[in-house]
């Protein structure tokens, strides 16, 4: 890592940044003003895990671990964790004086009704990892001990804030979880209390005097800006309204120039659990999405190294399938996609749709994520790619909520995506495919309506060995198949930066960077 970042010809150049020259000894006091983009639709981290809600959430909300850069977990309210031999038994034990931000203890008890009851009903990723859990069972107060129906090697990698936050039992035991008051108002265990949300505006957040870890936070209170324009969005960097932005706030253009300002740091550290993996997703339940040939022939139709180089600037790599290069399990020998609008055309022409008179085979809705202009202008670049080999698209603009309540609901032909892969497939990856996990009005599922008989047994058997060499066995044919089939046209594994003030220290310290609690986070002058 070095303190500037150096961009070559695009902000794929950009990479971590060191320690500020500014660091001190940490100091009490300060605010931080965080640009968050879009407005995220609830900060109640059990029922939504979009990118804009972890981030807000992860500073009032916890969970056992958190993980370091290479992914090895380390303590949250888990002080202390074994694992028994034959992988079946987790045991934490927990932090001791920790008390939710109403002022009632936060005990085993909690963690119990966290994950054998609340999750289960309302969380897609936790619902999976569930599946395999004989029993949780509280033996005192600050013990959790998970029983596992068979071995599932990933299953350490379950804790961090937003797979696995913990819920307060006495406000949401007994309730409609999703229609709770508290979701309003978010209790959670982490440094910062919600103060108050400004829709349009802001969200603040206050020192919570109570936290379990003696002198923290430092910093008294954080200020999320929403900041809807992405020319506005940089104006506040630059001038030091706002002190910090992540992932897209700032657009894939104008990173490098940002990059050089004095008073700012940029590093791309902090995104090793997430992996962000691009899609256009296709409903498949619609004809003529339906017939693979069609979906093979809209990833001939589209260059996706003019999206990487022009829309997204150079910021990560062409994906050639489910599994991200920079995460276990990835094997390139796949079906390859090569930018071939004729070949895009063959196909059509062999599932016999015929162009009319003016060209058009099929016409269908696209739906872009509400995320920024890159998102914007990869959806007109689709539209005008697809027409040209006889698929009209029209373009529907959606605000982050309908657009998540859309996807969910299956309510389009197809959309744009990008999904974490939480350091391993069996809980980032397989959840978007196995047909177990089509639930109706539930995001980040298998929203496609994608069966596969043989999918399905993959994953499961992979997720289950715990043997590493077969386990790659297993995920290279999965990895096959899904790109013979195209339930999704992978596009960008995507590098995010996060841009932040040089007298800002420890920012970015794990491997879910920004969606950390903050709690060491503090103002070197």
């Amino acid at each position: 890592m070095f303190r500037r970042a150096a961009f070559m010809a695009s902000a794929a150049a950009v990479i971590g940044v060191a320690a500020s020259a500014y660091a001190d000894e940490p100091k009490r006091g300060g605010q931080l003003s965080a640009i968050i983009n879009p407005e995220p639709p609830i900060l109640m981290l059990g029922l939504n895990q979009q990118g804009p809600t972890q981030a807000v959430a992860g500073k009032i909300y916890q969970s056992l671990l958190t993980y370091d850069f290479d992914l090895n977990p380390m303590p949250s309210l888990a002080r202390e964790w074994e694992v028994a031999d034959d992988g079946l038994t987790y045991t934490f034990h927990l932090q001791e004086g920790v008390t939710w931000h109403d002022g009632e203890a936060f005990t085993a008890a909690d963690a119990v009704f966290s994950l054998d009851e609340f999750l289960p009903e309302t969380h897609p990723r936790w619902r999976q990892l569930y599946r395999n859990v004989a029993s949780i069972d509280a033996p005192d107060d600050h013990t959790l001990v998970i029983e596992l129906e068979e071995p599932f090697p990933a299953f350490i990698m379950a804790f961090e804030t937003a797979s696995a936050p913990m819920i307060p039992k006495h406000l949401y035991e007994g309730t409609d979880y999703r229609d709770n008051e508290w979701n309003q108002t978010p209790i959670g265990t982490g440094p910062f209390k919600f103060e108050e949300w400004n829709r349009g505006s802001s969200i603040h957040l206050v020192r919570n005097d109570d936290y379990w870890k003696d002198g923290k936070p430092y910093l008294d209170e954080i200020y999320f800006e929403v900041i809807p324009d992405a020319a506005s969005r940089v104006t506040a960097l630059e001038t030091q309204r706002v002190h910090m932005s992540r992932g897209e706030d700032i657009e894939f253009f104008d990173v490098p120039r940002v990059a050089q300002l004095d008073h700012l740091e940029v590093t791309t550290q902090g995104w090793e659990m997430f992996a962000p993996h691009a899609w256009l997703e296709f409903n498949v339940r619609e004809e003529p999405i339906s017939d693979k040939r069609f979906r093979q022939a809209v990833m001939h139709a589209i260059d996706r190294e003019f999206i990487l180089n022009n829309i997204f600037f150079g910021s990560g790599n062409v994906a050639t399938g489910p599994i991200s290069s920079s995460t276990l399990f990835y094997d390139d020998n796949v079906p390859e996609y090569e930018y071939d609008p004729d070949r895009a055309r063959e196909l059509l022409d062999e599932m016999g749709l015929e162009p009319d008179g003016n060209g058009v085979r099929t016409e269908l809705r696209l739906l872009p994520i509400p995320y920024g202009e890159a998102w914007d202008r990869l959806g007109e670049y689709v539209r005008q790619q697809l027409i040209e080999v006889g698929i009209q698209t029209d373009l529907e603009a959606a605000d982050a909520g309908t657009w998540a309540e859309r996807v969910a609901n299956w309510d389009y032909d197809m959309t744009f995506n990008y999904l974490y892969q939480y350091g391993d497939p069996a809980i980032g990856v397989s959840r978007s495919y196995i047909s177990d996990n089509i639930q109706r009005g539930t995001l980040f599922t298998n929203t496609m309506g994608y069966e596969n008989e043989e999918v399905d047994r993959l994953f499961e058997e992979a997720a289950r060995e715990i043997d590493p060499e077969r386990r790659q066995e297993l995920y290279t044919e999965v990895q096959q198949i899904l790109v013979e089939e195209v339930p999704v046209g992978w596009l960008i594994e995507l590098e995010f930066p996060t841009i932040y003030d040089v007298r800002f220290e420890n920012l970015v310290t794990t491997a879910i960077g920004t969606n950390e609690t903050y709690d060491d986070v503090y103002i070197a002058e």
